[in-house]
């Protein structure tokens, strides 16, 4: 088994220059520039999310960010076809020495590994199964993140959970891993990392913070959530989705279920559904994003006491389980 280390040894936080392996998923419309500085204040590695932000719309939410922390910093593309992200790396080339790393994920990353590397910059890149995850360190990427099923947002088709891919992905490739999805506290932090991941990655727990702009609204319903709260949609409409349970995302369900033409379906996914819901408030009339982790989120705090918390926690679990035995 691979060794762990929570504390500034292990790789994760060696490549990224953090005190702590903890990463802000990207997070659509709400991965904002005082939530990743919240982040990195922490220890852990901010991200600012392009998705959902006009190319000028992200540019000025990391220098938000840098405004506010001095601390390593990372942005979040989602791979929609290389052309349509030519804009954002060009603001991303523009703010090199601002940020030290790019995260990747929702497609291929061929084209875009080696313009990263270019930068100067380390390339994080999303994986959901372990033929993904070689093909990614084929391509010279620094760090894969290897998502479950569990995770909140657009998941892969494969519908693999975080428990069986982490191992997987572990014990076929030699760079550093990091488990996302199902993951908001410490105890949740060490369990991947004895599978043999050397850091976590956390989407949903860091969208119910402070500094976060997700509506309260969206807040609230991550919190209040409870355990069957999430559900699957456009499962066959563009590949599976985990957001909350709400009367649009079951609306959208039961459409898909009665094979209603993938033309007709294709709207109800549109982004401005989701920034009626995570921006403007209306929690019933659109979807957002969110893991079945809601189910362990019962507060609305600061994103660095989030990361604070978490690493407390994970310290006080590894204290723990020195002593224990099995006879």
């Amino acid at each position: 088994m691979k060794k762990f280390n929570i504390n500034k040894n292990n790789r994760i936080c060696e490549i990224l220059g953090i005190q702590y392996p903890i990463i802000q998923g990207g997070l659509a419309y709400v991965g904002n520039g005082h939530l990743a500085a919240a982040v990195s204040e922490g220890g852990g590695f901010g991200q600012i999310g392009s998705a959902g932000r006009t190319p000028k719309g992200f540019e000025e939410e990391i220098l938000i960010a840098r405004e506010y922390t001095n601390k390593p910093l990372g942005v979040n593309i989602p791979i929609r076809g290389y052309e349509d992200n030519n804009v954002y790396l060009e603001v991303v080339n523009k703010h090199k020495n601002l940020i030290q790393g790019v995260s990747l994920g929702g497609g291929n990353p061929r084209p875009l590994i080696p313009y990263i590397q270019e930068m100067g910059l380390k390339t994080l890149v999303m994986t959901s199964t372990v033929k993904q995850a070689l093909n990614v360190e084929k391509l010279g990427a620094d760090i894969v993140i290897c998502e479950g099923y569990e995770a909140g947002g657009n998941n892969g088709a494969a519908e693999l959970t975080t428990l069986v891919l982490t191992q997987q992905v572990a014990e076929a490739i030699s760079i550093p891993v990091v488990s996302a999805g199902g993951i908001s506290n410490g105890r949740s932090m060490i369990s991947v990392m004895i599978l043999g991941a050397e850091g976590i990655q956390m989407g949903t727990r860091f969208v119910a913070t402070t500094e976060c702009e997700a509506h309260q609204n969206y807040k609230k319903k991550i919190v209040e959530a409870k355990d069957e709260d999430t559900i699957i949609m456009s499962r066959n409409i563009g590949g599976p989705r985990r957001v909350l349970k709400n009367t649009y995302s079951l609306h959208t369900q039961k459409l898909e279920s009665h094979n209603h033409p993938v033309e007709e379906l294709l709207p109800y996914l549109r982004g401005v559904h989701n920034k009626r819901a995570a921006i403007d408030g209306d929690v019933e009339g659109g979807f957002m994003g969110a893991g079945q982790v809601s189910g362990l989120i019962h507060d609305v705090v600061s994103a660095t006491q989030v990361v604070k918390q978490v690493i407390e926690e994970a310290q006080n679990v590894v204290e723990t389980f020195k002593s224990v035995q099995f006879i």
